[in-house]
C-alpha cells in the first residue's frame, strides 16, 4: 500500500502546513528554506509526521530543485490522504 502525489511546495513559510488541492496537486508550506536541500528535509518529515508514517517511508521521486515534487508515500492509501487533506 503506497500513494504517490504530486505536491507544490512553498519554502520559507512561517509554519509547515497542508494548504489543500489545487486540481491533482497536494499544496504544502515549509518552514524551512530552499538551501542545500533543507525544504526537501522538512517537507518529508512534515509528510512523514502528517499522515503517521517513518520519514523513510516517504521518498522525493521527482523535483529536488524545483517547486513541483513528486512524492511517494509507503503504508497510507490515497483515500486516506484525501480524507486527512480535503479540498
Amino acid at each position: 500500500m503506497a500513494v504517490t502525489l504530486t505536491i507544490q511546495t512553498t519554502p520559507n513559510a512561517p509554519r509547515s502546513a497542508i494548504v489543500g488541492w489545487v486540481g491533482d496537486r497536494l499544496k504544502v508550506k515549509v518552514k524551512a528554506p530552499a538551501v542545500e536541500g533543507k525544504a526537501n528535509l522538512e517537507l518529508v518529515r512534515f509528510l512523514a509526521e502528517q499522515f503517521g508514517v517513518r520519514p523513510n517511508a516517504v521518498t522525493l521521486l521527482r523535483g529536488d530543485t524545483a517547486r513541483l515534487k513528486t512524492v511517494r508515500i509507503e503504508g497510507i492509501e490515497e483515500a486516506e490522504v484525501r480524507r486527512l487533506c480535503p479540498a
